[in-house]
């Protein structure tokens, strides 16, 4: 489910899934650069580090992360109105 909405001077787009959810020790760790849920030698854990800093450091923007056990996760951008 993709929602959008607009809070005082922000935008925001939440994108959510109704899967099993996201662990909370992954959910804590999921933008820190190098972190991977794969086994050694499966995975470098760069993808959503560099998006996340993309997006966040030359762009002004927020992400955060939320997930709830055997419900979903979600992912919430948040950006300034004065930004788009």
């Amino acid at each position: 489910m993709i929602q959008n909405s607009a809070i005082d001077e922000q935008v925001q787009i939440q994108i959510q899934d109704n899967g099993c959810a996201v662990k909370p020790t992954t959910v804590e760790r999921i933008f820190e650069q190098g972190f991977t849920t794969k086994g050694i030698g499966k995975g470098t854990g760069l993808g959503i580090a560099i998006a996340h800093q993309i997006i966040t450091g030359k762009h002004g923007v927020t992400i955060t992360c939320t997930s709830e056990l055997d419900q979903d996760t979600a992912f919430t951008i948040t950006l300034l109105l004065a930004d788009v």
